[in-house]
């Protein structure tokens, strides 16, 4: 490990930066270093405008993306090396705020039932029925799971909060028999070939966990664990929970993060009537006769 990696390390743990940021953070910084084949204490504004280019030209990055690259390298910059940073000669892309793909009831339940192995099985109603991140299922462990109070406590989540959400019927008998076959000690999810490490599984397993069954039922959309935290929301929002309610379930740190699952709830849409309907037209259809 490089000095270098060694200090923004110890900057990014001294800001209680959670372990996804940390990754996410590093791995940026050395793609930076890797694209000059240079050292990146060595690198200046110069090169970050050129290294920007270059994620939008030629690795057809999201804007998004780019600013998680921008924002790393900002972070080493300014916390690891000191050095003053220009935003108006860096500028950050503006934001691409999209609607989240919803998948239906029907469209969850398929998913579920075609998990390849019956740890995935578990993984994939888990996700569902609690609307975790993937890192946050990862880290769940077995005394995570009240069931004396019916909820499932989540340490540590997104700007390392707390929070603590409903434990479905149906996902605590799962869970009991997921228990009985793995027995796992700390983590509810132990990594390792059979289930059986002292180590948690990685967030890459839920990954896994949904676009293999995606693939064996032949889903056409692009399913994620993320895909499935849409589906609780929109879901719970369908089936008339307040937003305030969702807001607090997801760990959202704002109500306007909540608020687009409107955008794509199937109950608030019905319940709008386009104003077209409501019109007298003498002639409704472009060929009459047809």
């Amino acid at each position: 490990m490089t000095h270098l990696r060694t200090i923004m390390i110890e900057e990014l743990v001294r800001r209680n930066y959670s372990d996804a940021t940390h990754e996410c953070y590093i791995r940026a910084v050395e793609e930076f270093a890797v694209y000059f084949k240079c050292p990146p204490d060595r690198l200046g504004l110069e090169h970050i405008r050129i290294f920007q280019a270059h994620l939008f030209r030629d690795r057809k990055l999201s804007p998004n993306t780019v600013n998680q690259h921008l924002a790393a390298l900002r972070f080493f910059y300014v916390k690891t090396l000191h050095k003053p940073w220009n935003t108006a000669e860096t500028p950050y892309p503006k934001r691409v705020i999209r609607l989240p793909k919803v998948l239906s009831p029907d469209e969850v339940a398929l998913l579920i039932d075609s998990a390849i192995i019956p740890f995935h099985h578990v993984i994939l109603m888990t996700l569902y029925a609690t609307g975790v991140r993937r890192a946050e299922l990862a880290h769940l462990r077995v005394n995570d799971i009240d069931s004396k109070r019916m909820v499932v406590r989540i340490q540590g989540g997104k700007g390392l909060k707390d929070r603590e959400v409903m434990l479905s019927e149906v996902l605590l008998k799962t869970l009991r028999e997921h228990w009985i076959l793995h027995k796992p000690k700390e983590w509810l999810f132990p990594g390792g070939k059979w289930h059986t490490s002292s180590n948690p599984i990685t967030p890459k397993v839920a990954w896994q966990a949904c676009h293999q069954a995606a693939k064996r039922c032949g889903l056409e959309k692009k399913v994620h664990p993320h895909v499935l935290r849409h589906a609780f929301a929109t879901h719970l929002l369908d089936a008339d929970t307040d937003l305030r309610t969702i807001q607090m379930l997801l760990g959202h740190s704002s109500l306007e993060q909540t608020a687009r699952y409107l955008h794509v709830s199937k109950r608030r849409l019905s319940a709008a009537v386009s104003p077209l309907d409501s019109l007298t037209l003498s002639n409704k259809g472009i060929n009459p006769d047809v």
